[in-house]
C-alpha cells in the first residue's frame, strides 16, 4: 500500500512537470488532467488504508484535506492555462 501511495503521489508532480516541459498549452492541460487522476488514485489509497487500519483517522483526514487543496490548485491552474490558450 505504501508503495502504491508513493507512486501515485510522485505521479502527480511528474505529470505536471512533464506537461509544462512540453511547452504547449494543450499538452499541459492534458497532463494536468492526468495529475488529477493520480491525485484521485492517491485519495483512494488513503481511504483504503484508513479502512483496513493502516492509517489513523486523524492522519487520514489531514491527508484528504491536503489532497482537496491540491485538487483545487490543479483545477485553478487548468482554468488559467485554458484561458490563456483561448487568447
Amino acid at each position: 500500500m505504501t508503495s502504491q501511495m508513493r507512486r501515485s503521489a510522485v505521479s502527480i508532480a511528474a505529470n505536471i512537470a512533464e506537461g509544462y516541459g512540453r511547452e504547449n498549452r494543450g499538452s499541459f492541460v492534458q497532463f494536468l488532467r492526468m495529475a488529477q487522476g493520480s491525485l484521485k488514485e492517491l485519495e483512494t489509497h488513503i481511504l483504503l488504508a484508513g479502512r483496513v487500519g493502516l492509517l489513523e483517522k486523524d492522519n487520514e483526514i489531514e491527508l484528504l484535506l491536503r489532497c482537496e487543496e491540491i485538487g483545487k490548485m490543479t483545477r485553478s491552474l487548468i482554468r488559467t492555462v485554458q484561458a490563456k490558450q483561448a487568447e
